[in-house]
Order: structure tokens, then sequence, then C-alpha cells
């Protein structure tokens, strides 16, 4: 069992007195970008082990009688169809699920915004959607010359240009479903409205990572640099608070470089006396605060660096990103003296696509696939691919066999349960493949549940797999990929491909 290393409670009751405090010093008006994931935060969840992936929404319930939220998404990424990589769904979907995630804890969203919007027939869909189902979208196009024209920036024809968000609450919580989503933007434009207006509101971050507080080498800071090196970002030493406070405190480049841009922008449509000195300054995160076990939390962002290598990896392999990329992340692995085989779950699933070799026949499986599961006791179990079932499907049966203690030889799956649905693809839905994923395995063992009592009493135990390492050597099949993630299970995998065809049913 990993160790705790987060206070959860104690991050609440900090991050919330932060907020209100910062809010307090605006005439009580305050707009605040909330970065990162807003909800099911499962990266802050794996490097700081025992943080509740959805505390940021247990935060806003706290601040609920004094908060409005907005979200932003960005038109481009809209159109391009973007993909929220831990959920496999598109950031116009997630955002749906964001403002569901949100009502179901009574906390409404006031209003959605579109940035950078250029009249694109998708984007426009997915407004009529919304405004369909009764929610208020805005639409604010890119604005000429930002961020370096504050002539044009600060004006009727940059900010004063986008329509105003009404708003009743003190403080207003501008988050989205990604990076880059206007977020930023989109606070300092309600800044200019409110001082046209009289109101001395501001402006303030709030971000998870980095952390400030910690050390620029620290693992929780490497790893988030591993988590964004697909756009680049590097963690760095804020000079701008170095040179105001003689402290050292870790920002990240994009932050840092834009800064001095920044606080001009501020400097016109905020009060003079409540100017930021550093983008460290903007902040209002607390989480550092928090950490209770650091050996606990580095050993588990160390973790975290090696899945994300393994993700990159994978990535390029599908032509998803670059080599720079890759050669990023493997730099970072390098100087924190961390290895692929460092990860407990790999040298077990080589051993086991090792094993597939004796137990596949020639002609029954392009490739020897072997899947290692750890689970919370630290006990490693493996799966192998064979004509019936992929190797994830097989690993994941065994380890449900192992948790309620019935034995290796027992089988969960009903043969005849197993050739139907093989027939059922091949014969039927003509599919050249014919051995279960895991995403089919699930259902033949819900299927083989009323007369099969052991698969009852294993079927119980999947809920136990939330948490649980996995290292595959391929890539997964979509129904693999898609079963572990709803199991909660933290997958990596070699960049090798489960068959030698080009394209997959």
């Amino acid at each position: 069992m990993e160790a705790i290393g987060f206070d959860n409670e104690q991050y609440l009751r900090e991050q919330s007195q932060a907020i209100l405090e910062r809010a307090a010093k605006f005439d009580n008006k305050l707009y605040l970008e909330f970065g990162g994931k807003l909800a099911y935060d499962y990266h802050a969840a794996r490097v700081l082990p025992g943080f509740d992936p959805n505390v940021k929404l247990r935060l806003l319930q706290l601040l609920k009688d004094q908060i409005d939220i907005v979200i932003c998404i960005f038109a481009g990424d809209i159109e391009r169809k973007k993909i929220r990589a831990d959920f496999g769904i598109a950031y116009d979907a997630d955002t749906l699920r964001i403002i569901d995630n949100l009502r179901d804890r009574g906390l409404p969203v006031k209003a959605v915004v579109v940035t950078r919007f250029d009249d694109q027939p998708a984007v426009k869909n997915f407004m009529n959607k919304l405004s369909r189902r009764g929610i208020r979208v805005y639409a604010h196009r890119a604005i000429k010359g930002y961020p370096t024209e504050l002539e044009t920036i600060v004006s009727p024809d940059g900010y004063g240009a986008n329509e105003y968000i009404e708003s009743e609450k003190p403080i207003v919580i501008v988050t989205g479903p990604g990076p880059s989503s206007g977020k930023m933007a989109t606070c300092l434009s309600q800044v200019y409205h409110e001082q046209l207006r009289g109101v001395r509101a501001g402006y303030a971050k709030f971000e998870t990572f980095p952390v400030w507080n910690l050390p620029l080498q620290h693992p929780v800071n490497v790893a988030y640099e591993a988590a964004t090196a697909d756009i680049a970002d590097v963690n760095m030493v804020d000079p701008f608070h170095l040179e105001a406070y003689g402290q050292v405190a870790v920002n990240y480049n994009r932050d840092i470089e834009v800064f001095p841009v920044v606080r001009r922008i501020l400097a016109k449509i905020m009060p003079p006396d409540q100017l930021y000195k550093s983008p460290t300054d903007m902040g209002v995160n607390r989480v550092g605060f928090a950490i209770t076990d650091d050996a606990a939390v580095r050993h588990a962002a160390g973790q975290e660096l090696i899945r994300r290598y393994f993700r990159y990896r994978c990535e390029y392999e599908l032509g998803m990103t670059d080599a720079a990329t890759v050669e990023r992340v493997k730099l970072l692995l390098d100087n924190q003296n961390l290895t692929e085989t460092d990860r407990p779950v790999v040298a077990p699933a080589h051993q086991a696509a090792e094993a597939a070799k004796h137990s596949v026949g020639k002609g029954n499986a392009n490739i020897y696939c072997g899947a290692a599961l750890e689970l919370a006791d630290g006990t490693i179990i493996t799966g192998k691919n064979s004509p019936l079932l992929h190797a994830a499907a097989s690993c994941v049966l065994n380890a449900i066999k192992h948790l309620a203690g019935l034995p290796d030889e027992l089988l969960l799956l009903a043969p005849d349960v197993i050739d139907s649905v093989g027939k059922l693809r091949k014969e039927i839905l003509k599919s050249r493949r014919v051995s279960l994923d895991l995403g089919e395995a699930m259902i033949a063992l819900s299927v083989s549940v009323p007369s099969n009592p052991a698969a009852q009493l294993a079927m119980r135990k999947l809920k136990d797999l939330a948490g649980c390492e996995m290292h595959l050597t391929h890539l997964p099949s979509p129904g693999d990929e898609s079963g572990l993630r709803k199991l909660g299970v933290n997958l990596t995998s070699d960049p090798n491909f489960a068959s030698r065809d080009l394209f997959i049913d």
C-alpha cells in the first residue's frame, strides 16, 4: 500500500482562506483563473498520494455562496476535436462533463465563453447545443496584437469589444477543460469592464503545478514539466520574485515570459496599490503546505515521470507527438536517476510476453504480448495473450481471481460464452480478430455470473483494481484502454503494436 503524503483537509482550510483573503483586497470582486484540471485531477492524485482528485470541487463547494463559475474553451480546440488524454474525450465533450459534475455538487455554471471565435461551423454547433440547453454562451474574438499591443488590448477595440459577462458573486472562478483556453484573457477583459463600471476588481491565478514553494528539481515539479513536455513548458526560478523579495519560488516559463506584459496590462486596469511584483505573487496556491510525507510524494512523482516517458514514446509511434518531446522527458528521467525498469510492473510484463511464446501457436497471434498488474498490497499478477483473450483481459481476470481467493486454474468465463462472442465477432460482425479485449471480457464475465458463483465473487473485486498499476508490452486496443480507464488502473505500455495489421477493428 502506497504511503499517504497529502492532507486534503489541511489543503481545503488553507486554500479557501487564501482565496477569501485575496478577494477582500479587491473591493470584493476577484476574477480567479483556475488552471489545471478542475475535476478528476488524476495527475495530482498520482504525484501527491492521498490527494482527492475532486478536492478542487470540494473547495468550490466550501465557497459556493460567494462564487460564480465561468468556463472558457478555445474555439480551435473545438474545431480540431482536441482530446483530453486521461478520459479519451474531446474538449467540447469534456466541457459538458465539467458542467454536469459542477451541477451534481450544487454548483451551477454562470456562462461558457468560447475564446478566439472565428465563425467556425463546428464551434457554432457547439454554442447552439449549449444555448438550447439553457446555458448562457459568450463569444470572444481574437484581439489584434494580443498580448503585446497594449494600447489596442486595453481599449474599446480590445477588451472593450468583448461582451461583458454578468455576475453577482464577489469571486468569479474562470476555468476550462485544458491549457490555452483563454482563461487569463477572459479574466483581464472582465477586470477592464469592471473598471469602466467603477468597480476596483482584481485578478489572481490558482495553479496546482508547479508547486512554487518546492525546490526546482523536486520530483513533483519535474513530473509537471514532463506532463507538459509536449507544449515545451519548463520550470524556472521566478526571477521577479527573487529580485523583489530575495526568495526562491518556482514558476514556469510561459508565466515568467509574459509577466512583464501582464503587469503592464494590470497597471492599466487594476488599483495601483494592488499590482503584483512577480508571477508567483499572482498565485494563491497552497498545495505545497498540505504535503505531509515528502519521501512518499518524491517516490510517487518519480513513478509518474516514468509513466509520462512511456506515454510519449507511445504517442510518438502513433504519430501524435515529435521526437523532441520524447527526448525532453528522457533527459528529465536521466536527471532523476530513473529508468524504465524502476516501474515494478515493467519487467514482469516482459517475462509474461516471453511465456506467451510457449503457449501461443504460430498463426494464432501476430505478436506475443504480456501484461503485469501491481495490486495495492504489492502483489504482481501477470497475464499473456492467447487465441481467446488479450493480455490485458487475461491479467485482470487473474487479478480478481487472486483477490477473491480463487484457484488460478478455475475458469471464470464459461467456454461456451467465449465461443459465442467469438462467433459473433467473426461470423456476423466480420471481424478478423476473435480474441476478447478487456471490455468484451468484462461483459462475458457478467453474463457468466448467473451460472457461475465464482464469477460473481470475482466480479465484486473489480472495484479493488482502482489505483493499481499495469504495464503492457504492446499498445492497448481501444477496448483494453477504455476498460482499464473505467476500472481506474494506471496504465503504461511499450511502444509496440499488438498486430502487424495497420487497421484494427
